[in-house]
C-alpha cells in the first residue's frame, strides 16, 4: 500500500517501516521552536529533572529555535523580565538559532524559519505555536503543540504518542486570476469545508496551481490549514522547494525530495479551480465564515493591517504597494504594515515599497505579532471594524471583543484602503 507524504516522513522519523494513518509513534524532532512562551516551557523543562540530581540539558541544542515575536519590543516588565530569563537560558544551553530584538536578524517565527534555511523537506518540526503548519510550505510535517510537550521534547527529542493523520488531498487546477491569490484560495477553501472539516488530518496540497505557486504563497496556505482544523498543511517539495532554499535561505547542502506514492490512500479528495476563484473575505468572528469580497462591497471599516506570518512577506507587500502607487488612502481609516521580518523589512526598504505606502498614508509598524494580537500595537476600539490579512478574528483577536476584523488578501487590503469601504480588487470601488 503506498503511502502519502506525512506517512512517509513519520516512518522515517520514527524508524517503522510503512506507517498507515491511525498508527502511534514516537518520531525523532528536527526542529523545535517556541517563542516567548518558551518561558513556561523552560519551567517545565526544568521540573522533569527536578530532585533527580540530573543536569537539565536539551536534547540537542542545534535543533531548538527560539524566537521573540509576540511582544517585540518588550510591552512591559514581565514580559521584559521573561525575554530576560529565554537569554539566559539560551545561553546557559548553548542554543545558537536564537533571534532577540534586533533590526537585521529579528521577525515573526513562522518567517524566520524558512528564509534561515530552519526546516527542509522530511523534516518533523514541532512549535509551541498552533500556526506551526506554515512550515509543511517546505514538505516538512510541522504541527503546534503545547509547552508541556515542548518540554519533553526537549529532554528527548522526540515527540511523545503522536497518531499518523489520515490525509485530505486538495487537486488545485487553473490559473489565479489578477488580484486572487493563495489567501483567496485557502479561504475560499475553510469556508467549503469549516473550520472542523479537517481536525485532526493533514491537507496534502497538489495540482498546476499548487505546482506554480511559489514559496511564499505556499506558507500561505500552510499556514492557514490550522483554520479549518488541520494538524498540518503539506506541500509535497519540488524544484521550487530546492530553488527557495538554495536562492533565498543560502541552503547548501544535500536537499531530500519526499513525494507521497501513486497509490497513497486518502481519507477524501477536494478538487478546486484557481481560475473560478475570486476576493474572498472570512466574516467576524469565525474563519469559516467566509463569503465573495463583492457581497461585502461598500461595508465601512476602521483599521486595514498588512502583514503577519500569513502575508508579511516582500510580494505581500510589493502588490500592495502596486495598487497604492500615486494614490492617497482614504483619511476615513487608518493602515498598519508590518512585514514578516527584518530580512523583508530590509528588501522592502531597498525597493522603495516602505518609502511609498508610507508616502501614502501607511503606519510601518516592526516586525512582529502586535498588529496580530493587538497586545501592544494596533488594538481596536469598541465598535470599530478591521480589515486584515493576518489568521485569524476570533472575537478579541486585536484586543478588543468589542470590535470585529475582517480577513483578506493584501490586494483586498490595499483597495479597500483607498476608499475606506471594502472594496473587491478585481472590480474597484463602488
Amino acid at each position: 500500500m503506498g503511502m502519502t507524504v506525512v506517512e512517509k516522513i513519520l516512518s522515517r522519523a520514527a524508524g517503522v517501516c510503512c506507517l498507515k494513518a491511525g498508527d502511534v509513534v514516537e518520531p525523532a524532532v528536527d526542529v523545535a521552536m517556541s517563542h516567548e512562551n518558551a518561558a513556561l516551557v523552560i519551567n517545565q523543562f526544568k521540573d522533569i529533572y527536578k530532585d533527580t540530581g540530573i543536569d537539565a540539558r536539551v536534547f540537542d541544542p542545534s535543533k531548538i529555535v527560539i524566537i521573540f515575536d509576540h511582544r517585540v519590543p518588550a510591552e512591559s516588565s514581565k514580559t521584559a523580565t521573561n525575554q530576560k530569563k529565554i537569554r539566559e537560558f539560551v545561553a546557559a544551553q548553548g542554543i545558537s538559532k536564537f533571534h532577540d530584538i534586533r533590526g537585521d536578524t529579528g521577525g515573526i517565527c513562522h518567517q524566520i524559519l524558512p528564509e534561515n534555511g530552519y526546516v527542509r523537506p522530511g523534516d518533523v518540526v514541532v512549535g509551541t505555536d498552533s500556526h506551526t503548519t506554515s512550515h509543511g510550505a517546505l514538505g516538512a510535517f510541522a504541527f503546534g503543540i503545547g509547552a508541556t510537550e515542548m518540554a519533553s521534547v526537549w529532554a528527548l527529542g522526540s515527540a511523545l504518542n503522536i497518531e499518523v493523520p489520515a490525509t485530505i488531498k486538495v487537486v488545485v487546477s487553473g490559473k489565479f486570476k489578477k488580484y486572487v491569490s493563495p489567501k483567496d484560495l485557502i479561504l475560499h477553501l475553510i469556508g467549503k469545508i469549516s473550520a472542523e472539516g479537517a481536525n485532526f488530518k493533514v491537507i496534502e496540497f497538489h495540482g498546476d496551481a499548487i505546482n506554480n505557486m511559489s514559496t511564499s504563497g505556499r506558507l500561505v496556505i500552510c499556514n492557514m490549514s490550522v483554520e479549518a482544523g488541520a494538524t498540518s498543511g503539506i506541500v509535497p517539495a519540488d524544484n521550487e522547494t530546492v530553488r527557495y532554499l538554495r536562492e533565498e535561505a543560502g541552503v547548501k547542502d544535500d536537499i531530500s525530495l519526499v513525494q507521497p506514492d501513486k497509490d497513497a490512500v486518502y481519507d477524501s479528495v477536494i478538487e478546486i479551480n484557481a481560475s473560478k476563484l475570486v476576493p474572498q473575505i472570512a466574516c467576524p468572528h469565525t474563519v469559516d465564515n467566509v463569503k465573495p469580497a463583492s457581497e461585502l462591497a461598500g461595508k465601512k471599516i476602521n483599521q486595514i493591517v498588512i502583514g503577519s506570518c500569513t502575508n508579511g512577506r516582500l510580494d505581500d507587500l510589493e502588490i500592495a504597494a502596486k495598487i497604492l502607487r500615486g494614490k492617497k488612502i482614504s483619511k476615513d481609516v487608518r493602515m498598519l504594515i508590518f512585514p514578516a521580518s527584518a530580512r523583508v523589512l530590509a528588501k522592502a526598504l531597498k525597493k522603495k515599497i516602505i518609502a511609498l505606502m508610507s508616502l501614502m498614508g501607511a503606519v510601518i509598524v516592526n516586525p512582529g505579532c502586535g498588529c496580530c494580537l493587538g497586545v501592544h500595537q494596533g488594538a481596536l476600539g469598541d465598535g470599530e471594524i478591521a480589515l486584515s490579512t493576518t489568521n485569524r478574528n476570533f472575537k478579541g483577536r486585536m484586543g478588543n471583543p468589542n470590535a470585529e476584523v475582517y480577513l483578506c488578501s493584501p490586494a483586498t487590503a490595499a483597495a479597500s484602503a483607498l476608499t475606506g469601504v471594502i472594496t473587491d480588487p478585481t472590480k474597484g470601488g463602488k
